[in-house]
């Protein structure tokens, strides 16, 4: 983890501007393709939201500005960036997961199906790791949405969330929305432009 120099910044008014802004967040929702993801998961016999959000966390950690984070009235760039992702549970509650990352697929299905079993073998809502080095994300996969909210604390808040939907066929393609909500502060429209695009390359490889 570094400290950015706000001084030198170049987005130094940027980040001053929308941080005395009684809501600097702004939220979008983006159509991915995800038809060769889908088959890659049936064909390696891996869980198709696995495969997604491992694609999804190498996009994250590739962008810098989806890696800061307000801490104490500093920016700090964390060097990874993990997922902290709703886990369900058979009846139908579900813990917050903390998802240590790996570029390797293998490794994180390890990571993921760890957690998993913690949270499916408890009643505890939150991970006994939780810090600020993570992006919140949950999937929605009984519906399709156009858009969405997140629920807010009243306080400041740097961590990226995000919700995967349903994924519905169109033109013979599957795709799924995704809800990026980001604080301005950090992120720009410009940033979630890169990341779409990379994690849309990632679900294609």
């Amino acid at each position: 983890m570094k400290e950015i120099n706000i001084e030198s910044w170049n987005r130094k008014r940027l980040y001053t501007h929308f941080r005395q802004l009684k809501d600097p967040y702004f939220g979008v929702v983006i159509p991915f393709d995800v038809t060769k993801a889908y088959q890659f998961s049936k064909a390696q016999n891996v869980s198709f939201f696995v495969k997604y959000l491992h694609d999804c966390m190498k996009a994250i950690n590739a962008v810098d500005n989806f890696r800061y984070r307000i801490i104490d009235d500093k920016v700090v760039d964390f060097d990874v960036i993990h997922a902290s992702a709703t886990i369900a549970r058979e009846d139908n509650t579900y813990g917050f997961s903390y998802i240590t990352f790996n570029e390797n697929l293998e490794q994180f299905v390890i990571n993921f199906n760890k957690e998993k079993e913690r949270i499916q073998n408890s009643d505890e809502l939150y991970p006994p790791v939780n810090g600020q080095d993570c992006i919140h994300c949950s999937a929605l996969p009984w519906f399709s949405f156009s858009g969405h909210k997140e629920p807010s604390s009243g306080q400041l808040e740097s961590i990226p969330e995000l919700a995967f939907s349903k994924v519905e066929e169109t033109n013979g393609k599957l795709i799924m929305n995704v809800s990026v909500h980001v604080n301005h502060a950090l992120i720009d429209g410009y940033h979630v432009g890169l990341f779409a695009e990379k994690f849309q390359n990632n679900l294609n490889t």
